[in-house]
Formats: C-alpha cells, sequence, structure tokens
C-alpha cells in the first residue's frame, strides 16, 4: 500500500532569453522581491529567485541552442496565478511601472468568484493577477459546481 504524495511546495520554473532583463522586470513590474541572483563572469544573470509573498519563483537564461534541441524556436509561455489582496491596486502598480502607454486591461470580475488581470512579462509569460472576491460562483444556466469528494 502505497501512501500519498507529500508535497512541500511548488514552484514556477521559468525560461528566458535575457534572464538579467527578466529578473529586472519582475522586480520593477510586479513588485517581486529578488531573493538571490547568480551570475556569470560578464555579470549576466543565468539563474535567478524572485519572492511573491510565501511563493518562490526561479528562472533561468537559455540561448537559442537550447530550444533548437528540444524542437521549438523559443520559449513556450505559461500561465503563472499570483494570488493579490487588491487587484485594482495591483493593475495600478504594474501600469505606473509600465509608464505611458500601458495597454494592461483592467480588472475584470469573473463569475466564479475572482477579480483578475493578465499582462504578459517581457519574455512572454502570462501573469494573472487574481483577488478572491466571493466564495459564490455565478455559473452560466447548465453549468455547475462540482467538488471533489461530493
Amino acid at each position: 500500500m502505497s501512501e500519498e504524495p507529500r508535497y512541500l511546495g511548488l514552484s514556477p520554473y521559468l525560461y528566458y532569453t535575457d534572464a538579467t532583463e527578466a529578473l529586472d522586470w519582475l522586480v520593477r513590474v510586479f513588485g517581486f522581491t529578488e531573493k538571490v541572483r547568480y551570475v556569470d563572469a560578464s555579470g549576466q544573470v543565468f539563474q535567478a529567485v524572485v519572492g511573491a509573498g510565501d511563493a518562490e519563483i526561479l528562472l533561468a537564461a537559455v540561448g537559442s541552442d537550447y530550444w533548437e534541441a528540444k524542437g521549438v524556436d523559443r520559449p513556450v509561455g505559461q500561465l503563472n496565478v499570483v494570488y493579490v489582496p487588491d487587484a485594482d491596486a495591483q493593475h495600478e502598480h504594474v501600469c505606473a511601472a509600465l509608464g505611458e502607454g500601458c495597454d494592461v486591461p483592467p480588472p475584470q470580475d469573473q463569475p466564479y468568484g475572482a477579480r483578475v488581470f493578465t499582462v504578459l512579462d517581457c519574455g512572454g509569460n502570462s501573469w494573472t493577477f487574481w483577488q478572491q472576491i466571493s466564495d459564490t460562483a455565478d455559473l452560466p444556466s447548465g453549468w455547475q459546481e462540482v467538488r471533489a469528494g461530493e
């Protein structure tokens, strides 16, 4: 009889063509906290860790040869969800950091009880900032919420 897995946490590991730029961007635009950076002899970041609350996000620099070996032409983006207490305040911070011409759509209330907005980072990864505003889902007719164990 096997035990259930015991997870200690989860951290995204994101690839960037320019990890130095990405690290600076994530700290400046999202307000993440730089925890550590590993640099090569020229001072360029090849790996780093940033914090978003209790979560850690790892990032690494990879060149085009890495992607060619995988059979793709560039990094494949992903969606990262960051839980925030105030989506509107986070949106204001992001737009202020991006400056004039910020084209990040404002937060929208969702039928599953969240207020969210999504922005692409400098490496093409999507980040959704999520504020839970209700525990009640307002689903379209015919849809239903099914929770595990019920």
